[in-house]
């Protein structure tokens, strides 16, 4: 791994725990783009049953969407269960979330959380990732943030980051790969030692659903093209920079996504009755989640900190209109 750099607008190496809120701040990394990830995580792959081991015959189909019709022969797609294992995550996706931490923070303020944000989604992007990975290491940040005051953030992130690859990826970093990504500020006893009090702090309890995994089921049932979905992706990753966003369940925020990607792009009607089915939410009760993410796009093209705009424009996420609204 290359090392990756937080830079001021003079230039200067920084590093993102002794930021203050004076300055902007800008990320910049030398890494070629990498091409997109299509492999399976742990977590698709743990939510696959065998249909043959429960004797269900591909034949049958009984008590199976609509939308889930063209997957009956993906084992992989569980379609048998899907309906079940959504109606489990809606109730698990309140045991164990972050609450509102930033009282309690002495050391950081909203401003540094969507720093530390910016940093590891350019992380995760230029390193080819998978997108179930990224979701759960801002997971594991906030919730440690909701448990300990915190005085060394990028290093809280760069642990999060690497717990969240040896859940979700076949192949982690190693210890002295992020060590040289943090240019050597960090020791390995020093990543070793916060990775161990965050598994601890939280109980070792990382099988949560994220939102993306409501994302990939919402995309699903809003039946999207490719510039809906794209869309869809876009906001929601403007939406893990936005620490007004934590009261909001992942259901909620990934629906949120989806009506307002619905609306930014004209599709008519913009709520459609499949939709508020399968999100258990009306158009009236995303209305104030929605507006957070409205605010975050039009910032987005302005902002300093856009590593989320400038991967959207990339030719491989098609060039859509989601990075310039309307």
């Amino acid at each position: 791994m290359k090392p990756v750099k937080l830079v001021t607008e003079q230039n200067e190496n920084i590093n993102l725990d002794s930021l203050s809120d004076n300055g902007t701040k800008q990320m910049s990394i030398s890494v070629s783009r990498p091409k997109m990830r299509r492999d399976d995580s742990l977590t698709t792959v743990l939510s696959a049953r065998s249909k043959v081991a429960c004797g269900i015959s591909e034949k049958s189909n009984p008590g199976i969407d609509e939308i889930d019709l063209p997957d009956v022969f993906n084992h992989l797609a569980v379609v048998e269960y899907v309906q079940d294992l959504y109606t489990f995550y809606k109730q698990q996706q309140h045991v164990g979330r972050p609450i509102d931490y930033m009282e309690k923070q002495t050391h950081i303020n909203p401003k540094l959380r969507a720093i530390l944000v910016d940093w590891i989604i350019d992380v995760h992007f230029r390193y080819n990732m998978l997108p179930e990975t990224l979701y759960l290491t801002i997971y594991i940040i906030d919730r440690y943030l909701s448990l300990v005051d915190v005085k060394r953030l990028q290093l809280v992130g760069m642990c999060s980051l690497l717990i969240a690859c040896k859940y979700e990826e076949l192949k982690t970093p190693r210890v002295k790969d992020l060590m040289d990504i943090a240019f050597n500020q960090y020791t390995r006893e020093d990543i070793l030692g916060m990775k161990k009090t965050i598994l601890n702090k939280l109980d070792w309890y990382l099988t949560v659903p994220t939102a993306y995994m409501f994302l990939v089921r919402f995309v699903k049932v809003a039946k999207a093209d490719q510039e809906l979905e794209h869309m869809i992706y876009f906001l929601a990753e403007l939406g893990l920079m936005q620490y007004d966003l934590i009261k909001y369940c992942p259901s909620m925020v990934a629906a949120s996504a989806v009506y307002t990607a619905r609306c930014t792009l004209g599709k008519s009607p913009l709520w459609i009755s499949s939709l508020e089915r399968h999100t258990s939410l009306s158009k009236t009760q995303l209305l104030e989640c929605a507006r957070v993410l409205v605010k975050a796009h039009w910032a987005a093209s302005g902002s300093k900190l856009k590593v989320v705009y400038e991967k959207y424009i990339l030719q491989q996420f098609g060039v859509s209109r989601a990075t310039d609204p309307q």
